[in-house]
């Protein structure tokens, strides 16, 4: 009986113990590859053009930063001319008279063509005519003479060197020739200035300035131009038996900031 009972629960544990590590064993695990979160891309100002089209007033993937060689600019711009009187003579027929001369200041609108011949140096030509009135001032025995007003078109050639072409911001400097003409002068009528006439005048001429890109073709500019040139103007009465000629250091100072597209 006992050695029946040890064989029956061998036979058991036989049976029981490949069904026990059937269920015991762990399952193989399966790796799993978790997906990796890209970083996130920074945003920019620039437009993609929707079928190769971009805005007027859109900086687009295509737009080319700052000015360089081939670049044509229309410019419209504000304008302060301030003569600066710097050294004048007065004349009553031939003899000193003293006093000196005096030109009042002007602000009008002035329209610049601008054209680059390569990277850094371009040529540009100024249209703009002001409005100014001339006095004789310090007149011994008279005081402030007023001897009339005109207009000056002082057309001005100017060659530039652009030290940051490609760029955003790119300051400049430049030489070039002022040539003025006076036109619809008129005098003041007094006894001793019935007739007015100046005569053309022109010199050379000195510039600073900047353009800046402001988005897509348009930029910003602001100019400083120091013109020298020396007027020669002569006031009579209508019977001409008086005379008074004034030779004048015009030498205004030019300031300009306006708005430009690039072609």
């Amino acid at each position: 009986m006992k050695f029946n009972a040890f064989a029956l629960a061998a036979a058991v544990g036989a049976v029981a113990t490949p069904a026990f590590a059937q269920v015991s064993a762990p399952a193989p695990q399966a790796t799993v590859s978790a997906p990796m979160t890209a970083a996130p891309v920074p945003s920019v100002n620039i437009h993609a053009p929707a079928s190769g089209h971009c805005g007027l007033f859109q900086t687009c993937a295509n737009t080319r930063i700052g000015l360089g060689k081939g670049d044509f600019i229309v410019r419209l711009s504000a304008l302060g001319v301030m003569p600066e009187d710097r050294d004048s003579s007065l004349r009553l027929n031939g003899a000193h008279l003293g006093g000196r001369v005096k030109t009042t200041r002007q602000v009008m609108p002035e329209l610049t063509f601008e054209y680059f011949f390569t990277d850094n140096v371009s040529v540009d030509l100024i249209a703009a005519s002001t409005r100014h009135e001339i006095a004789a001032e310090g007149v011994p025995g008279l005081g402030k003479v007023d001897v009339g007003s005109a207009w000056v078109l002082p057309p001005t050639v100017t060659f530039a060197w652009h030290f940051r072409p490609h760029k955003r911001f790119n300051p400049y400097a430049g030489i070039g020739a002022t040539l003025a003409w006076f036109h619809n002068v008129s005098p003041a009528g007094g006894p001793l200035t019935q007739k007015l006439n100046i005569g053309v005048t022109g010199g050379p001429s000195v510039n600073v300035g900047f353009d800046y890109q402001v988005v897509g073709n348009w930029f910003f500019n602001f100019d400083v131009k120091q013109m020298f040139m020396r007027v020669h103007a002569w006031a009579q009465n209508n019977a001409e038996t008086t005379k008074i000629t004034a030779h004048d250091s015009l030498d205004p100072t030019v300031v300009g900031a306006g708005i430009e597209y690039r072609f």
